[in-house]
C-alpha cells in the first residue's frame, strides 16, 4: 500500500489580547463540603458507566478497536497497531529530521489530536519542559504514568471545542480515515489558537503512486489499495487529506503557511541514502500495519473472515518484498 503525505504548519495572525471579563460567583454555589454515601454512590456510577462505555472494546478479523463513538475511526487500537503507530512517529521523525517542524518557542499551551499512543506528546513534553501537553483520543491506551506536564483524556475531535483557554501548539499527525470534515476540524483549531500561535497538521494520500507505474491494478497491493480508498469513502471517511492541507488552511484563515514534503518510499529502492532509510521505515509499518489498514473495512463491509482477510494480506506482502514494485508515497 502507498500513501502520500503533506505536512502544512501555519501561524496564527497576531493580535492585540483582550481583558477577560470579571466572574462573580453565585453565593449560592458556595457549599460546604459534606458528602454523603449517596451522592459518592451516583457519581462512581457516573464514571464506571463510561469506564466501561470506553473499554468495552470491539473485535473484527481478530484484531481490537476501540469501542467509543465506534465506527468513527476504522482502525484498531491494539498492542500490534500501537506498535505500528510508534513506528510511523519514528517513520515520520526521519523523514522530517525532527518530529515536528512548526517554529514554536517555549509555548505555554500544547495540544496533540489524536494522540494516539501519546509518544509524540511525550517527546514534545519532555523536550519542553515549560510547556503543559495535552493529548486527546477515542481510545485510552497512553501510558498512565507520564511526566508532570503532561496528560491524557478521550475526547471526540470533530465534537464542538470547549477548552476555556486557547493553546499556542495545535499538533496533528495521520488522521487519514478518522475525519469526515476536515475544514471543521481545521476551524475548531484556528479559533482555539492563541495570538501568533502555530498549528501543525501532517498527513497522508493513501491512493497509490509509483514512479515506474510497477505498481499496476492487477497486483495485489493495488488492489489492496484501492479497495481501502473505496470502502473507506464510502464511509464518508477522507483518505487523501495530505495535499488538501494547504488549501483548507488558507479557508480557515491562517497565515504564513508552510507547506514541506518529502518522498516516502515502500523500501530501500531508492539511491539516496536519505530516503533509503525513511523507505526501510515505511516497508516495516506496512507490512506491520497491513491488518491494520483492513481487517475493519473487509470484515464489515465486505464480511470477510479472518482468514480471507489474512490470505490476502499475504499477497500484498509478496508484493512489498518484490524488488520489481515500486510503491512509494510523499509526505
Amino acid at each position: 500500500m502507498a500513501s502520500s503525505s503533506a505536512e502544512a504548519s501555519a501561524r496564527a495572525p497576531t493580535t492585540g489580547s483582550v481583558a477577560a471579563p470579571a466572574v462573580s460567583i453565585d453565593p449560592a454555589l458556595n457549599l460546604d463540603d459534606d458528602r454523603d454515601s449517596a451522592y459518592d454512590s451516583e457519581i462512581a456510577s457516573y464514571t464506571t458507566s463510561l469506564a466501561t462505555s470506553v473499554t468495552a472494546y470491539k473485535e473484527h478479523a481478530g484484531r481490537r478497536f476501540h469501542a467509543y463513538k465506534e465506527g468513527s475511526y476504522i482502525f484498531p487500537n491494539d498492542e500490534k497497531e500501537q506498535d505500528r503507530l510508534d513506528i510511523t512517529h519514528k517513520m515520520m521523525e526521519v523523514a522530517f529530521h525532527g518530529p515536528w517542524r512548526a517554529p514554536v518557542k517555549n509555548p505555554k499551551r500544547v495540544l496533540d489530536l489524536g494522540t494516539g499512543t501519546g509518544i509524540w506528546a511525550l517527546e514534545f513534553a519532555d523536550q519542553h519542559p515549560e510547556s503543559d501537553v495535552l493529548g486527546n483520543d477515542l481510545s485510552p491506551v497512553q501510558p498512565r504514568w507520564v511526566p508532570t506536564n503532561v496528560r491524557f483524556e478521550v475526547d471526540d475531535i470533530e465534537a464542538p471545542w470547549t477548552y476555556s483557554d486557547k493553546f499556542d501548539y495545535i499538533h496533528s499527525r495521520a488522521l487519514y480515515g478518522a475525519i469526515k470534515d476536515w475544514p471543521k476540524l481545521i476551524d475548531q483549531a484556528y479559533e482555539n489558537l492563541a495570538p501568533g500561535g502555530y498549528a501543525e497538521f501532517v498527513d497522508l494520500k493513501i491512493s497509490m503512486q509509483s514512479p515506474d507505474n510497477s505498481v499496476t491494478p492487477e497486483t495485489s497491493i493495488g488492489q489492496f489499495n484501492s479497495t481501502i480508498v473505496g470502502l473507506a469513502q464510502e464511509m464518508n471517511q477522507e483518505m487523501d487529506p495530505g495535499p488538501k492541507l494547504e488549501g483548507w488552511m488558507k479557508d480557515s484563515g491562517f497565515q504564513e503557511i508552510t507547506v514541506k514534503r518529502c518522498p516516502l518510499p515502500m523500501g530501500t529502492w531508492p539511491k539516496d541514502k536519505h530516503l533509503k532509510e525513511v523507505g526501510a521505515w515505511m516497508y516495516l509499518q506496512t507490512v506491520e500495519g497491513l491488518e491494520s489498514f483492513g481487517a475493519y473495512l473487509f470484515s464489515v463491509k465486505l464480511g470477510w473472515s479472518k482468514e480471507e482477510v489474512d490470505v490476502f494480506c499475504a499477497k500484498v506482502r509478496a508484493d512489498l518484498k518484490n524488488p520489481k514494485i515500486h510503491g512509494m508515497l510523499e509526505v
